[in-house]
């Protein structure tokens, strides 16, 4: 009874310890993202999400489902920047990332909202659809790619920063298509 007691405790403090950490912020993430992405030649994928956001939570389970998990893994650094939480969750948002959305025209665009850098912290492409020649304030939020449209933006987005063939993509795109109601 000590011994399940004391685990409990032991339990108990480390949750405490663990809820009063303070959330990383946007520049936190992103450092820590183009760091690792520089060792692992890789690009930075951020998205911008709440948990409170159905279409988040797609975009998760598309990124991280079976048939195309490795894909994203091989070729990104995947990073969460919490934004647009309710009033009793503003603590769990990271400080700097609503500016950062803000900064790559992504303010009232909603979420999920997706930004993809070099290893460098260069702007390679983001989640709006822009017909040609607008600048990078036009443009429409894709989100979670699910419609025909959507996902065949989402795939000339990966085929210009990434090297995945076509049968890489073709999975890719078939998962995302699932996403459509």
């Amino acid at each position: 009874m000590k011994q399940l007691f004391f685990s409990l405790s032991l339990l108990l403090a480390f949750s405490a310890t663990k809820a009063q950490e303070p959330v990383q912020s946007a520049k936190e993430i992103l450092s820590e993202a183009y760091s690792l992405a520089a060792k692992e030649n890789k690009k930075v994928f951020i998205m911008f999400h709440a948990s409170w956001c159905g279409w988040c939570h797609r975009m998760d389970k598309s990124l991280n489902d079976e048939s195309c998990k490795k894909y994203f893994d091989n070729n990104f650094v995947v990073r969460h920047l919490v934004v647009n939480e309710s009033a009793d969750k503003k603590h769990l948002e990271n400080p700097g990332a609503e500016e950062l959305k803000t900064k790559y025209h992504g303010e009232g665009q909603g979420i999920p909202f997706w930004l993809i850098f070099d290893k460098d912290g260069k702007l390679l492409s983001d989640s709006k659809i822009r017909k040609p020649g607008e600048g990078p304030e036009a443009g429409e939020n894709s989100g979670c790619p699910a419609s025909e449209g959507e996902v065949d933006f989402f795939i000339s987005v990966l085929k210009k920063t990434t090297s995945l063939g076509n049968k890489e993509l073709e999975t890719i795109a078939k998962r995302f298509r699932e996403n459509e109601l």
